[in-house]
């Protein structure tokens, strides 16, 4: 793996050891918390998610104390006394973070890098997976590879996760001759279709670059029997450029430097990186998931506290 500097660690670059560490902040997070009504997960109408369920077990004889409501009238009429059915809770939710890792990701003009937000949040997802007793698995992904991680209920499987994710990430280099690969992003949801079997929660952290037709039915596909979310990471120049100052922008062996100090390039760029947010969002919200914006800006821990509702929260 390679070396990072100090002062790039969660800025531009991330470690296993600064992943691990922020399972202390999701301890401070609640998955299932107390909604106000300006929570993400609030609304007149019901959760878009399943959450956790009841399996049935079993059918069997009627013993003061049983609720009434799960007696099997039908059964209970060919036997001639009361049984009634028996159900387990659900006891865990298997939770699939599918990362992008792309050199598009490697962006930012701000706090942090698109790559390093994603990072962030699939680490406080599959923390916050673990500490419910959750399995937790991955499919990280940049432009030319794929790891899959199986979901499993493991401190060691979180690790895992979190080494996939700082090896792909600290992969990411500016002069590196790789080609965006829009098609990578299909790639990826496919991998994660044969992990994400039935009842899983299936958390998609990208910032969609190529996203078409074929992405909706995919993640259409996966919503068919998993609970999907649909992160958008994004990085504010993408609503507003600076007024000035000068950035290098590359793809690999190619280099652009933009002058936002001329006004004939900043209101094009601008224009054109503003349509593009919204014709992604809008494409992502066509798929029936949940959608979550998350910005480069904004502490990634205060935007996700922020979305689950939890404006008491104190940071540190």
């Amino acid at each position: 793996m390679a070396d990072v500097a100090d002062q790039d660690v969660g800025t531009v670059y991330v470690t296993p050891a600064y992943l691990a560490r922020m399972e202390y902040d999701a301890r401070r997070l609640r998955a299932t918390p107390h909604r106000p009504h300006h929570s993400i997960l609030a609304g007149r109408h019901a959760s878009r998610l399943r959450g956790r369920g009841l399996n049935f077990e079993e059918i069997r004889a009627y013993v003061p104390g049983d609720d009434l409501r799960h007696l099997d009238w039908k059964a209970s009429s060919r036997v001639g006394h009361a049984l009634v059915r028996s159900y387990t809770e659900e006891r865990d939710r298997p939770a699939l973070f599918v990362v992008d890792q792309r050199i598009s990701m490697f962006y930012g003009t701000r706090r942090a890098m698109k790559s390093v937000v994603a990072a962030e949040l699939a680490a406080l997802g599959a923390w916050m997976s673990f500490q419910a007793g959750d399995r937790a698995g991955a499919v990280v992904f940049d432009d030319n590879h794929i790891q899959s991680i199986r979901a499993h209920r493991s401190r060691s499987r979180v690790l895992a996760v979190l080494g996939a994710l700082a090896r792909s990430n600290q992969a990411l280099r500016a002069d590196d001759p790789v080609r965006i690969n829009p098609g990578q992003l299909d790639a990826a949801l496919r991998a994660a279709l044969h992990l994400a079997t039935h009842d899983y929660l299936v958390f998609i952290v990208s910032d969609f670059l190529g996203a078409d037709e074929q992405t909706l039915q995919l993640i259409r596909e996966l919503a068919t029997h998993n609970d999907v979310v649909a992160a958008l990471v994004f990085d504010p120049s993408a609503r507003s450029l600076p007024d000035r100052g000068k950035i290098v922008v590359t793809e690999g062996e190619l280099q652009v430097e933009l002058d936002f100090d001329r006004k004939t390039v900043r209101e094009p760029l601008s224009t054109m990186f503003d349509q593009r947010l919204q014709e992604t969002v809008e494409l992502v919200q066509r798929c029936g998931v949940p959608m979550l914006a998350i910005d480069t800006e904004q502490p990634t821990l205060l935007q996700v506290a922020h979305m689950l509702g939890h404006f008491a929260w104190r940071g540190r």
